[in-house]
């Protein structure tokens, strides 16, 4: 396996998640948020910021896929778990783990707003904009990355291996 080199710590995650929590709070004035989580990367960071948003939450979750088994986007977006909810006349924020070419929440952004919602923002723990291809428009950042390879805090190698690690790493 390759060498690690610490990105981002786990208090460091913490605190942008507090703060995040935040931003949301008050854009949110008065409204629920359907947050749907993109997995499978982004259930840590989904839950440690949904624990900061001081509004009425309502969850689901869609799967959506280009990067299969390798390190490498295929360029191809599948959604492979589509929503439980109906999520027509809803205030909806889209929690992704990363975005590198803007392919899948692009697609995952279109193929919502035909059912309906009364808005949807997207919310990101990581953006890499110099790995864009697909204009994209992104509401939150938590962190803004260089263009590295990264694990953990939801992240995974391959196979789904390192997801756990309670920090991001660069892989050499």
């Amino acid at each position: 396996m390759a060498n690690m080199t610490m990105l981002i710590t786990e208090e460091e995650i913490d605190k942008r998640c507090s703060d995040l929590g935040m931003e949301i709070t008050k854009a949110y004035e008065g409204k629920s948020i359907h947050v749907i989580a993109v997995l499978t990367g982004s259930v840590f960071f989904a839950c440690e910021l949904t624990k900061y948003i001081m509004r009425p939450v309502t969850f689901d979750f869609i799967t959506a896929a280009s990067y299969g088994n390798s390190t490498e986007s295929s360029g191809e977006v599948k959604v492979l778990k589509d929503l439980i909810s109906d999520v027509e006349g809803k205030d909806i924020l889209i929690i992704e783990d990363i975005i590198d070419s803007g392919r899948t929440l692009k697609k995952l952004k279109d193929m919502l707003q035909e059912r309906k919602p009364n808005s949807i923002k997207i919310c990101t723990m990581l953006d890499k904009p110099e790995r864009r291809v697909v204009d994209v428009d992104v509401d939150y950042v938590a962190f803004k990355i260089p263009d590295k390879f990264v694990v953990g805090y939801g992240l995974d190698y391959t196979d789904g291996t390192m997801r756990n690690l309670p920090y991001i790493a660069t892989m050499e």
